[in-house]
């Protein structure tokens, strides 16, 4: 048993049942044994390899849309540059690399890490040590200075707490974490209720048990972004893995060692994520003002953005070890039964501009 599962135990027979939400925080962000507070998640000897650890072809295709974009907005003479939950800064580096090709784009950029883990700033630091373009870290996107916004976010908006309601006989109940009659955690249904309203018609009448859950720190954050650009104009760039349309569903789950885990049995010792509901950003972006753009699935974005195209170049006069290495990157991030169709790439603008590789709203 973990120190934090004893501690989360004590909280719930002294307070009372803690909600998903306040599960899933308590577990990433605990100060003493949160999962992002005291782990190294990333990569072989963590507990999961994100896209940008693939292979530096997906942060080189990033970086070439966010190029496009940059283009479509009319080259600004200065925009602030974002990463949302920039991990060990591999994505950004080979951004960075690939924008070199584009002096203006770095000259007017100024690069904003919104990462709170002091430990993570020290390796993001190190990572992008060799680039001219210094990182400003900040606690959250409300601290970003004002101005046109160029943003990133990979795999960022999977870690932020979901409420999760249950049908019952009395309605939607919220999803809560308890104490069996044997002291272990467990899952039940509490008091509080989730307006019938706050459920898409088709799925009103879900037969008991069914789940359903809501994202309102995601889309608060998505909001945020959608209000900036609308304001100060710009584009976003969202990658996660999650679903297209809203629809009922536990999708909360956690890895530990690189295999999937039982939720309530490694507290603070497993990642916490949930499917995000792509649907309901874009809404969220749209009510303030932003113009979403159709969304992809990683393997359109990677492939319309020339992800064959790179795979060869990196290939060429390399040994055929290298090659099949390549080539296995390409299949992790790009086939329909690996990364391909799981994670959806949404962009959105400011003012409904339409940028590579992207089609415009319709």
């Amino acid at each position: 048993m973990t120190d934090l599962k004893d501690k989360i135990k004590a909280r719930i027979a002294n307070d009372g049942p803690l909600t998903v939400a306040q599960f899933m925080s308590v577990c990433l962000s605990d100060p003493d044994a949160g999962y992002y507070t005291t782990r190294e998640p990333f990569g072989k000897d963590g507990d999961f390899i994100t896209a940008p650890e693939v292979s530096q072809m997906f942060g080189e295709l990033v970086g070439a849309a966010l190029l496009s974009a940059y283009e479509a907005l009319g080259s600004p003479k200065q925009f602030e540059l974002v990463e949302l939950g920039p991990g060990r800064g591999t994505l950004m580096s080979d951004l960075l690399r690939m924008a070199s090709l584009r002096p203006p784009f770095l000259q007017a950029a100024r690069l904003n890490l919104v990462e709170m883990s002091p430990r993570l700033r020290a390796i993001q630091k190190k990572t992008l040590t060799r680039f001219a373009l210094k990182p400003e870290f900040r606690d959250g996107f409300r601290d970003v200075p004002d101005g046109p916004l160029i943003l990133v976010a990979n795999e960022f908006f999977d870690a932020l707490p979901i409420h999760q309601f249950i049908r019952t006989t009395e309605g939607w109940k919220e999803r809560q974490i308890g104490l069996d009659r044997s002291g272990e955690l467990s899952f039940g249904a509490g008091t509080a209720s989730l307006p019938e309203e706050a459920v898409p018609q088709e799925f009103a009448q879900s037969p008991e048990g069914t789940v359903f859950e809501t994202q309102p720190a995601s889309n608060a954050i998505a909001e945020e972004i959608g209000a900036r650009l609308a304001a100060r104009g710009g584009v976003a760039l969202i990658m996660d893995y999650g679903y297209l349309k809203t629809a009922p569903g536990d999708t909360l789950q956690a890895l530990y060692k690189h295999a999937y885990d039982d939720v309530l049995s490694h507290p603070g010792d497993a990642d916490l994520t949930a499917h995000v509901n792509f649907e309901a950003l874009a809404a969220a972006a749209r009510r303030s003002g932003a113009s979403p753009l159709p969304p992809l699935s990683q393997g359109e974005f990677l492939l319309r953005s020339g992800l064959l195209e790179r795979a060869g170049v990196l290939g060429t006069g390399k040994t055929h070890q290298e090659q099949e290495t390549i080539r296995d990157a390409v299949e992790r991030l790009a086939a329909p039964d690996q990364m391909g169709n799981l994670f959806k790439v949404l962009a959105i603008t400011g003012n409904g501009e339409v940028f590579s590789p992207f089609d415009s709203a319709a």
